[in-house]
């Protein structure tokens, strides 16, 4: 399974907001935004933490991308 958070990193880009300022304002780990960048899923808390700090729902920020084998 795989995800995309390009809709996160395009609001960052509109918000002019780094991804380093981005993790410590939303306190998550350097190793959760490297997993990120690489489409993986994130744990629920920090989908929670991203969605309430931005006052957004998890669609605004990720998508599913079906990985077919």
């Amino acid at each position: 399974m795989a995800f995309s958070y390009d809709k996160l990193w395009k609001l960052l880009i509109d918000k002019k907001m780094t991804k380093e300022t981005f993790r410590i304002s939303v306190k998550v780990s350097p190793t959760t935004i490297a997993a990120m960048g690489k489409g993986q899923g994130i744990s629920p808390k920090v989908l929670d933490r991203i969605c309430t700090s931005f006052h957004c729902q998890p669609g605004d920020i990720m998508e599913h991308v079906p990985t077919y084998e």
